[in-house]
């Protein structure tokens, strides 16, 4: 009697696997399949650099991504603003989790966000802990707000003489983030971007999406990760012309990360290509110069070799076993070669970064640099809600 009872109870065991497994590869095929069928019209419609509205999009929400270069869509450690990139990088460890992050940029602006992460469910497939394991909370979810102020400005006519008054602008995004855990190594996710822009009497209203999977091994020393961000459209432009309104698309960026992390040494090195939609990613001159050797007007083709850099960010971590505190080294190429200037020597395209974890809080700083004068200053700390709760 115990033997057979004992079979049945394996075989209920192994049927609810079965039909777990076989649930969430239906999920992660669904998932892939939706990426594919987005992805294929995607060079046709993306024309090149300056082709889009809403490009604030594209900026490092927090210290952590600034550090990283602008964006990575691999590491997957507890970092909630991680997921602004890649949603699928949620997980259990930024369940209620509170964020605050503020940027400097330029004078008279401003530039913060504030995100907050909430699992719920529960696992339906009790098993022990192995490696990252099955969750208990396997849905995760998150909600930011990103608020961008480019300060006060003075009206001004076609001669830049002052007429009198002032005018604002402001970006507002707000992202809706849902990932789910797919086995021990997969997870799959998406979020919904409601976009807002006012800028003096002019507005626009977007919708935009972003879908992502990640996959890392058990130890977690390689994880790869793909995301295809900002998938839509203006619904209301800022402006009309014949036939109705002037709508164009979000600034879509396809990309795939790696980063891997030695077992014996604190080391994690990253590499994120970036704009995989699109080769070229230049932009039109219209002020070229004369050669003062030849006399003849200057080339500005870039290189083979110079346009695959851009699309790569290159990045170094050094973080403890203990994760209390990380540092942060990234090169971005693309940033070198448009914002350096040739008579001036700077920083650009580099992108240093440091945090510490004290007590039940994470503090966060960046620092990067466009020109010689103009330094890029991010702050940010995470409240672990869970550990205060204890």
């Amino acid at each position: 009697m115990l033997f057979v009872c004992t079979c049945q109870k394996k075989a209920v065991i192994l049927h609810t696997n079965y039909y777990a497994v076989v649930r969430h590869w239906q999920i992660y095929g669904l998932v892939l399949a939706i990426i594919g069928v987005v992805a294929t019209p995607v060079r046709a419609q993306y024309v090149g650099s300056g082709s889009s509205v809403f490009t604030f999009m594209d900026l490092p929400v927090s210290a952590r991504l600034n550090s990283l270069g602008g964006t990575n869509v691999s590491i997957r450690d507890g970092e909630l603003s991680m997921a602004m990139c890649n949603p699928a990088l949620l997980g259990a460890m930024t369940d209620k989790v509170l964020q605050l992050n503020f940027s400097y940029y330029l004078p008279g602006t401003m530039f913060g966000s504030v995100l907050y992460g909430h699992n719920f469910g529960r696992s339906k497939i009790e098993r022990p802990l192995s490696g990252i394991g099955e969750p208990d909370k396997p849905n995760y979810f998150a909600v930011g707000i990103h608020y961008l102020d480019y300060g006060r400005m003075s009206y001004a006519d076609d001669r830049g003489n002052l007429t009198g008054g002032t005018f604002t602008a402001k970006d507002i995004l707000i992202d809706l983030m849902y990932a789910r855990q797919l086995g021990e190594m997969f997870s799959i996710g998406a979020t919904l971007k409601p976009v807002y822009s006012i800028y003096e009497s002019y507005s626009s209203f977007a919708l935009g999406a972003d879908v992502g999977a990640h996959f890392q091994l058990r130890d977690s020393t390689l994880q790869i990760g793909l995301a295809l961000q900002n998938i839509g459209w203006q619904l209301k432009g800022f402006y009309s012309e014949e036939g109705g309104q002037k709508t164009e698309m979000l600034p879509l960026n396809l990309q795939l990360g790696l980063n891997y992390r030695f077992k014996h040494a604190p080391i994690r090195l990253s590499m994120t290509i970036h704009n995989m939609q699109q080769w070229n990613l230049g932009y039109e001159h219209t002020n070229v110069g004369i050669s003062e050797l030849t006399g003849e007007q200057e080339s500005t083709d870039i290189k083979w070799y110079d346009m695959m850099f851009r699309h790569t960010i290159f990045a170094v971590d050094i973080v403890p076993k203990s994760e209390r505190f990380y540092l942060t080294l990234s090169y971005n190429h693309r940033r070198r070669a448009e914002l350096n200037l040739a008579d001036q020597r700077s920083l650009a395209g580099f992108a240093i970064g440091a945090g510490v974890r004290i007590y039940k809080f994470r503090l966060a700083f960046a620092m990067s640099q466009a020109t010689k004068s103009n330094f890029s200053y991010q702050v940010g700390l995470s409240l672990d809600i869970n550990s205060m709760l204890k």
